[in-house]
């Protein structure tokens, strides 16, 4: 029997996708659920599984080819020669458990994304003997930007664990080994698995990280004595570290002499490995140090006419476009065509050249609970007002629930860090390799202006040019900054394109 393998469903909005690439060819044996093919879409990177055990048929769809929705991809000849997983693949919920003595799936490490290789296994929420449900989570991964959670290709018993905690795995390492001998015991024990986030999140909106109920689990600590700092009060596993170490130290079993002060200090210390996360985001900020002529270059900005504006259109925005009016779209615009009359600054060095782009991938700054990351907004340029704002909203959201792809943070050109949503006053960015310019947004402060010869209050907002000074010299820096200023002072001007 052949069957098909179609383009699945790419999200709101998005109508087509291109094949990035194929894992398997024609003639090769595939197992239920092995990923074929990745395709790339404007917003993430689809991941195809076979949907089907059997052998790999005709690729109707090669790599680099652009495809709709529910087109089709290749073809499968079921049951013909197939992989030996499909052997122990679990069968429907309503299908008999496996017979006793089956045999094993291999859990291995899934697709981590465009140039990441390695990823270290941070936290396991099963042991060896556990029985497990198909699609349980059994261990989270961290890369250099983002956690990955690998779920259980089959039911069975948790058999052996190949990569502990804490182990640098490849991309395509082994992690685990599922027996299926135990599959009956882990289908009876998926009513119970799937009560358990129920009753461990009981009284909120959100679930906590599998981590942290693995660490609340083993210090004895329940959701209600740790705060959680993620997104909507989301405990993360740090939560769970902070309050398990929150009680004063037991004392001593017999009475001793006083410690020396250097020794209590110890004893009050916390010593907390990097994530791979804080590690990249470190050694990047450094290289940027050592390798760009980094400079900074400051002004103000009277904030006065573009709160006007937003608060005559905000409701009637909102109602029309179903996001909020904020700040980010105007500055967005205003970078935008500022770069337009400088392009150096949204140009990169590669090399002995300069490589100018034509267009601004913007990288808008997020922080995040476990650490700042970087969406890029593509082609910001050609964007409405409403289609930025929507796009920060929705990447931002991504970015704070850790489900952003590779993808959608490599390629920027330019990028706005808003620190003044955390009551930043004025700092001095740090660029983000290989871009030659980021611009820094503080607070909106009132202060005394002379406007006219009269004093005057008015809302005012230090910008922070931070440029690369082997492409850019400080007279394109300082235009660039006074054309932002320009344009936010006067909003009129990029409807004009002034």
């Amino acid at each position: 029997m052949t069957i098909e393998v179609r383009v699945p469903t790419l999200g709101e909005s998005v109508t087509e996708a291109t094949v990035a690439t194929w894992f398997k060819k024609p003639g090769d044996a595939v197992a239920v659920d092995e990923m074929l093919c990745e395709l790339e879409t404007d917003k993430v990177t689809v991941e195809v599984p076979a949907p089907a055990a059997g052998v790999m048929g005709e690729i109707v769809a090669a790599e680099g080819e652009t495809v709709g929705v529910d087109a089709l991809l290749a073809t499968i000849t079921a049951g013909e020669g197939a992989a030996p997983a499909p052997a122990t693949a679990p069968a429907p919920a309503a299908a008999p458990a496996p017979a006793a003595g089956g045999g094993s799936v291999d859990v291995m490490v899934p697709t981590l994304g465009e140039s990441v290789t390695e990823a270290t296994v941070s936290t396991w929420f099963k042991q060896v003997g556990d029985a497990v449900v198909q699609d349980e989570m059994l261990c989270e991964l961290e890369t250099d930007k983002v956690s990955v959670e690998v779920p259980a290709p089959a039911a069975g018993v948790l058999a052996e664990i190949v990569a502990p905690e804490g182990a640098t795995v490849g991309a395509s390492a082994k992690l685990a080994v599922i027996s299926s001998s135990g599959a009956g015991a882990a289908l009876s024990a998926a009513p119970a698995a799937a009560a358990a986030p129920a009753a461990a999140t009981a009284g909120k909106d959100v679930a906590n990280a599998p981590s942290a109920e693995k660490a609340m689990a083993e210090a004895g600590l329940s959701a209600d004595q740790v705060t959680g700092t993620g997104r909507d009060g989301r405990i993360m596993k740090e939560d769970v570290a902070r309050a398990a170490a929150a009680p004063a130290p037991a004392p001593a079993p017999a009475p001793a002499p006083r410690a020396p002060v250097a020794a209590g200090d110890a004893a009050r210390e916390e010593r907390v490995k990097m994530t791979r996360l804080r590690q990249t985001i470190a050694k990047r900020l450094k290289d940027s140090q050592n390798t760009a002529a980094m400079l900074t270059t400051y002004n103000e900005v009277d904030m006065t006419e573009v709160m006007a504006l937003r608060n005559e259109y905000k409701e009637l925005f909102q109602k029309k476009h179903g996001v909020k009016l904020g700040f980010m779209s105007f500055f967005t615009k205003a970078c935008c065509h500022a770069l337009k009359e400088v392009p150096e600054v949204n140009a990169e060095i590669d090399g002995t050249d300069i490589v100018y782009k034509s267009f601004v991938h913007m990288g808008v700054a997020a922080g995040t609970p476990t650490g700042l990351v970087v969406p890029v907004i593509r082609d910001a340029d050609s964007m409405s007002f409403a289609a930025i704002e929507k796009a920060i909203a929705e990447k931002g959201k991504r970015a704070r629930d850790g489900k952003l792809s590779m993808a959608e943070m490599q390629g920027g050109t330019f990028t706005i860090s808003n620190g003044g949503v955390y009551g930043s006053l004025m700092s001095s960015p740090i660029l983000n390799p290989p871009q030659s310019g980021i611009l820094g947004m503080h607070k909106i402060q009132d202060r005394p202006m002379a406007i006219n010869g009269q004093v005057v209050i008015r809302p005012m907002m230090y910008l922070a040019l931070s440029y690369d000074h082997r492409i850019v010299d400080g007279k394109g820096a300082v235009t660039f900054l006074v054309r932002v200023k320009e344009a936010l002072e006067d909003p009129r001007r990029l409807l004009m394109d002034l």
